[in-house]
């Protein structure tokens, strides 16, 4: 039997450094700039009157108070990061946004990351970073004290780090192929202890511990990953793969991606736990929870605990349109698939400028049309490179996107908005750039291009980067707030659902 090819070891050259510096930069820029402009009289905006205030609580109480509303609907964790920035900052607009701008120049970094990791490439990592960069979802989701920035960054992560963990299983397998070290079992060797998948864990249960809608990751990342060990298996020769996979693999998987997770979600909520004033602290002792409630069989702390996520969870179960909730800007995964519906998160108009012509500034969590127009097309594309070209580069980005967007087709029905969709680009963004790097050094030369000739497929790709930046510059209005003719706001909408 041959041995299988391995996964290429990639160095880390002085080129790595210098181009994740330069778009570490541009991302830091990007994201900074007007950073503490749009405010409501110097109050939060939009959802971020939820968020802030809560971090605002931590900073003082150790838990969200919310008294406005009576229930946090959240995991604590996202909110104590922006409390850090309320710790140094106060509670100002730097102090409410600093963090969530950090954690968006780390999303772009990680998207390198995973990008590099993938094609051993750090040209396409290159362009995964320029794109992710001028991107209009991931820049606004990291100019504002919300959630969902959080989250994308801690999914990405948790993306690359599976991926590391994919390649060294595969070189550990290799190396012991190659020194006749697999054994005699016919369940194959025991790999050893997987600190990658267990970073990816801790990824994981970080993103639970921002929004539930971490668990779909759990999921679908787990699953992926037992498959994967199950394939490395069968690759390398071993007898009974299956059960080889099932006992020897999958048993720390599940301690990893699921056991690793739950207890960290549960240790977001240390000061809910070490409180006495928190929301349902006391819910059976004050008899809010009813009497022939099966949780009055667990212990009180249990119980009240429980008691809290089951009215967390027919909070949200009761959000749905055929419910009579609705939102003007309600959208539903469908037109995720073009930024078919973006939503507002801040208006001010009637305003006066320039010579008496009206004027206004408006922003929307907005997604680059050009990015994302593409991305049906892109994903039809990488299906057909794994499916036809077994190319399995593709598999994370398609496996990533589709743990963000299944889940919410099958709840159709509940009130959902834009920014649900921020963790899905990052996976649309690495199938770009991994399509990208298909293209260069492609077809025939075009012999006037002045100062060198290049191939066909080279001059597509730089060219569509250029059209990345031209339209994140044509539509940076709406994006970061300028104040701009009534005229100039009505051409840059294109469509009627924009508005």
């Amino acid at each position: 039997m041959a041995p299988p090819v391995p996964p290429p070891v990639y160095f880390w050259h002085r080129t790595d450094l210098i181009s994740t510096w330069v778009i570490a930069a541009l991302a830091f820029i990007t994201r900074f700039i007007g950073l503490t402009a749009p405010t409501s009289s110097g109050t939060p905006i939009f959802d971020e009157k939820h968020y802030v205030p809560q971090a605002w609580d931590m900073t003082k109480a150790g838990i969200e108070l919310n008294p406005g509303y009576g229930l946090v609907v959240h995991p604590p964790l996202a909110k104590e990061i922006i409390s850090w920035g309320e710790m140094l900052f106060g509670y100002s607009p730097l102090g409410w946004r600093v963090m969530a701008a950090l954690f968006g120049v780390g999303t772009v970094v990680m998207i390198m990351s995973l990008t590099r990791r993938l094609t051993a490439s750090w040209q396409v990592a290159t362009f995964a970073g320029i794109i992710a960069v001028f991107d209009g979802v991931l820049l606004v989701a990291s100019k504002f004290g919300m959630l969902d920035i959080f989250l994308t960054f801690f999914v990405v992560v948790a993306a690359w780090a599976l991926v590391r963990d994919h390649q060294q299983v595969h070189n550990r397998l290799h190396a012991a192929w190659l020194d006749g070290g697999l054994g005699d079992s016919v369940f194959g060797p025991r790999i050893g202890f997987r600190w990658w998948r267990f970073t990816a864990g801790v990824a994981l249960g970080l993103a639970l511990s921002v929004k539930w809608s971490g668990l779909y990751y759990i999921a679908f990342f787990g699953l992926t990953c037992a498959f994967a060990d199950l394939w490395l298996r069968r690759r390398y020769g071993i007898k009974r793969y299956i059960t080889g996979t099932l006992l020897r693999d999958v048993p720390a998987a599940l301690a990893s991606l699921v056991a690793l997770p739950v207890a960290l979600y549960l240790w977001s909520w240390r000061n809910w736990f070490g409180t006495e004033t928190a929301v349902y602290r006391h819910a059976v002792a004050d008899g809010t929870v009813p009497a022939d409630s099966p949780l009055r069989m667990l212990p009180d702390t249990i119980a009240n605990f429980f008691y809290y996520h089951s009215s967390v969870l027919e909070f949200h179960a009761s959000l749905t349109t055929s419910g009579g909730h609705s939102h003007p800007w309600d959208s539903k995964p469908v037109e995720w698939l073009v930024a078919g519906r973006p939503i507002l998160y801040y208006s001010n108009t009637n305003l006066e400028c320039f010579n008496g012509a009206e004027c206004r500034q408006m922003i929307y969590l907005f997604g680059t049309p050009i990015i994302w127009w593409l991305l049906i097309p892109v994903l039809l594309w990488s299906l057909w490179c794994v499916l036809l070209r077994k190319d399995r580069r593709f598999i994370p980005p398609l496996i990533g996107f589709a743990a963000g967007f299944i889940p919410w087709l099958i709840a159709y029905d509940r009130q959902m908005y834009f920014f649900y969709a921020a963790p899905l680009i990052p996976f649309v963004i690495v199938a770009l750039a991994l399509t990208l790097g298909q293209l260069v050094g492609h077809g025939k030369e075009v012999r006037w291009l002045i100062p060198a000739r290049a191939p066909r497929g080279t001059i597509a790709a730089y060219c569509y980067l250029g059209s990345v930046i031209a339209m994140f510059v044509y539509f940076s209005p709406i994006l970061y707030g300028y104040t701009i003719p009534e005229a100039w706001y009505n051409s840059i909408m294109w469509l009627p659902n924009w508005r």
